[in-house]
């Protein structure tokens, strides 16, 4: 209130000043006239003297005046200036620092994860679920359904299911599909010890992605996958095409497979054949 007041009463006392200004400099003029006509007239009143000396105040109290509204012009600038312009370009700042020059993104999965810190995981996952349908593209919704499922629900085969579905259903940038295949071969080895689908979707990636940091990640789970340590689950991000459902089926036809990868691992670990 007391903001909005001044900036009413500032605008004011600077128009009124200018206003002043103005007409002292119509007086002079209008001074400066009647001197001209006496002096062409021959000054027979003898008008002239007092009329400069009464122009020489004006111009005495015209510069006066002119500080004072040079001071006034500043002071009402100055508080604009710090009143709008400076929490303007404060903010703007601000954001460019913290949100690295972008607005703030709402967390579209605020209330999904409140659901699930209430212990309404059932809701939760059918929140994430619509938030996927909201960002197809973004992976999070499908790595938290799965969680949910695998810690809170202690069942990792929904866990499997879910994020298979999420691989299956679209074409994934390669960071994320390879995302969803490192999770699930974790999921298949820890969780289920299925270890025959975990090692041929480690070595799906590696055909797929040779000469990559993610074919370098898989050939180091099987590695160490081979000396029978657990899962170390790297930071790894990249993508795959769906087909871990029928490289599991090929693996968990092939008889006596566990005993022939044991075999070829005390030899070449990281050279695991799914024929």
């Amino acid at each position: 209130m007391n903001k909005s007041i001044l900036c009413w009463i500032l605008p004011l006392v600077l128009g009124a000043s200018w206003i002043i200004f103005a007409n002292s400099g119509r007086k002079m003029d209008a001074i400066t006239h009647q001197i001209q006509l006496a002096e062409d007239k021959g000054d027979p009143e003898d008008v002239v003297p007092k009329l400069r000396d009464a122009l020489q105040g004006m111009e005495g109290e015209r510069t006066f005046q002119g500080i004072l509204l040079t001071f006034l012009n500043a002071g009402v600038i100055g508080v604009f200036f710090v009143i709008y312009v400076l929490p303007y370009f404060a903010q703007r700042v601000s954001h460019s620092i913290f949100d690295s020059a972008e607005v703030l993104e709402k967390d579209f999965m605020r209330d999904a994860r409140s659901l699930v810190a209430q212990g309404e995981y059932q809701r939760a996952i059918e929140s994430f679920k619509e938030c996927a349908r909201a960002e197809p593209l973004n992976r999070l919704p499908w790595m938290e359904i799965g969680k949910i499922q695998e810690v809170y629900l202690a069942d990792p085969a929904a866990a499997i299911e879910t994020l298979q579905h999420a691989l299956d259903q679209q074409e994934w940038p390669m960071e994320d599909a390879c995302y969803f295949l490192f999770r699930l071969a974790d999921l298949y080895y820890g969780a289920q010890g299925d270890r025959a689908a975990a090692v041929a979707i480690m070595n799906h990636v590696i055909e797929q992605f040779p000469d990559t940091r993610h074919s370098g990640n898989a050939h180091h789970k099987l590695h160490v996958w081979s000396r029978g340590e657990p899962s170390e689950s790297p930071a790894v991000e990249a993508v795959s095409e769906p087909v871990i459902d029928e490289a599991a089926k090929l693996v968990a036809e092939e008889a006596g497979f566990s005993e022939k990868l044991r075999q070829k691992a005390a030899d070449k670990p990281d050279a695991v054949d799914l024929s």
